[in-house]
């Protein structure tokens, strides 16, 4: 049973979309997701990503998936595909509308060449450092190029030779002609194009002319038709240009861009160079380490696609900066899972349990809820035998105040079974406890109570002689701090790595039943937390979990 989708909250992009369907600004609304495919997606993409297609799916318009591929240095095929199965797993469908900036070349050329024909854009011929030496501060004017007045002619003639190869790479670029005082440095004649003599992913060699995203941005939304374009904030003070290059040209639609605040998560790092210093210093298993907040890390780990999207839906929309808690993530996963995934029992760190009345070689099948509040979901059956697996941290010899479990002399119910008293503690030559032994009281079977005695504990459990060996791999967050970096001399966010993020246990017992699990199958270990059959690792003979989340939140707001 999937959760109740949560209904479109109320937000600024929204309103303005209402006033402009409301006033025939606009009679439809298309809207663009446009990453580039220069490496994995993250959490932070999800917010973008399920505004652009939701608005759409809210409003019956179209959302254009769209890569921004003007730099092939820097991309790639696999980031592409790993990118198109991301949106689809949060459960998007671009349709017919997968587009590349690299469709539009040449007419992003030609519009380039219709610039340079107004005196509005000119080729450089100085370096990128010299360009950068003149473009002035935020208090000081920049200095004009001493080639910004060639002539037309002379523009357009370098213009077609660059894109012949005529040109050494950073010998010649294309600026836009705006002004160099402007107190918005991106409006300091931007560079719109330059020389990168390497082969495309999609075009192979037929250029070595490419636009950068400022120019070719805005145009490739005008040429699908984009009516609003919705961007993070750091955007907001490119939006002077964006809107410049639009009113220079005719276009086939007038597109507006829009910004909202960007998504900042603690406890983890969403900037694409740390992610991949991450990966490259092999600080984690890949950019699916079940750690990582990418999108594949994240559906490996077991995070439902319905949850993220709640997420999503919960932080809303504004232009106020926010960091957000990890903790709601994890709720909102919490949440999607407690109704729906079946129960089990899986002892982690197993103690040996013997029942010393229990009759020698005699199995009870007995019988527990796959779900205590759905019943539609069925039964099943749990054996129960001589000797069990207990968790190690289910008993104490010196227990704390309040502790409601196994002690000696002391009395525990076995989940959905009898309750067991320990009579005897056994340990080995180093003195550490190997065995537990005790005696069950018959007349408990189906939550009977003891007769006078009350008996508040209710630990989990696994039948030795039946259990299934398992593989456990408990993932906890990655940073323990909840601004990695912040605190530490040159904000080196490694520094604040956790060491326990995560913990591998081979040899974890579970009952009988989840044999033959396929992978990706969800589970509440009861008592324990959330967790799902590993997609890549696990397999029949060698069945491998990963804990989603646990089942409340243990951080509770400090640092660890």
């Amino acid at each position: 049973m999937s959760s109740p989708a949560p209904a479109p909250s109320t937000h600024f992009i929204r309103n303005i979309i209402l006033d402009d369907l409301k006033s025939g600004r606009a009679e439809t609304v298309v809207t663009r997701f446009p990453p580039e495919p220069n490496g994995y997606l993250h959490i932070g993409h999800a917010k973008s990503i399920c505004l652009n297609f939701g608005i759409v799916q809210e409003f019956g318009g179209k959302c254009f998936m769209r890569f921004d591929d003007t730099n092939p240095l820097k991309e790639d095929e696999e980031y592409e595909q790993a990118i198109l199965e991301d949106v689809r797993w949060l459960g998007f469908d671009w349709e017919e509308r997968l587009t590349h900036a690299s469709d539009y070349f040449e007419q992003l050329y030609g519009y380039a060449e219709e610039l340079i024909q107004q005196g509005k854009a000119y080729v450089d011929s100085l370096s990128a450092e010299e360009i950068r030496g003149q473009r002035g501060t935020l208090t000081e004017p920049g200095e004009d190029s001493p080639y910004r007045d060639r002539s037309m002619e002379e523009n357009l003639t370098l213009f077609q030779r660059m894109r012949a190869g005529e040109f050494a790479e950073g010998e010649q670029v294309l600026r836009a002609k705006i002004e160099m005082v402007s107190p918005n440095l991106n409006l300091r004649d931007p560079v719109l194009y330059r020389i990168r003599k390497v082969s495309h992913q999609r075009t192979g060699t037929a250029w070595c002319l490419y636009p950068l995203y400022d120019f070719t941005h805005g145009l490739s939304d005008a040429l699908e038709g984009v009516t609003h374009s919705l961007c993070t904030l750091e955007f907001e003070d490119h939006r002077p240009l964006y809107n410049w290059i639009l009113d220079q040209l005719e276009t086939p639609a007038r597109p507006r861009q829009y910004e909202f605040s960007r998504l900042n998560l603690q406890h983890t790092v969403l900037s694409k160079r740390k992610l991949i210093q991450l990966v490259e210093e092999k600080r984690v298993a890949g950019w699916d380490d079940p750690r990582m907040p990418t999108i594949s890390g994240l559906r490996r780990r077991g995070y439902p696609p319905e949850a993220i999207r709640r997420f999503c839906e919960r932080i809303g929309i504004s232009k106020a900066a926010n960091n957000i808690d990890m903790g709601v993530l994890e709720n909102c996963v919490r949440e999607d899972l407690d109704p729906k995934v079946p129960r089990a029992m899986v002892v982690l760190r197993p103690l040996k349990l013997t029942i010393t009345n229990w009759p020698e070689g005699h199995t009870e099948e007995l019988d527990a809820p796959r779900h205590p509040k759905r019943p539609e979901l069925g039964r099943r059956t749990v054996p129960l035998s001589k000797t069990v697996y207990i968790e190690q941290e289910d008993f104490s010899e010196e227990p704390p105040q309040g502790f409601q479990r196994l002690v000696p002399g002391g009395e525990v119910r076995l989940r959905n079974a009898y309750v067991v008293r320990c009579d005897e503690v056994v340990r080995d030559g180093s003195g550490n406890i190997v065995e537990l032994r005790g005696t069950y009281d018959p007349d408990t079977a189906k939550g009977k109570k003891p007769e006078g005695r009350k008996v508040k504990g209710i630990i989990h459990w696994v039948s030795a002689s039946r259990a299934l060996p398992v593989e456990v791999r408990l993932y906890d967050r990655l940073f323990t701090a909840p601004n990695p970096g912040g605190d530490q001399p040159e904000g080196d966010f490694l520094q604040d790595l956790n060491p326990d993020s995560r913990e591998v246990l081979p040899q974890a017992w579970a009952e009988a039943g989840l044999a033959g699990t396929e992978s990706g199958t969800r589970f509440q270990f009861e008592r324990l937390g959330y967790f799902m059959t590993d997609p890549v690792d696990s397999c029949p003979e060698h069945p491998v979990f990963n804990r989603i989340v646990t089942l409340r939140d243990s951080w509770g707001g400090k640092n660890r």
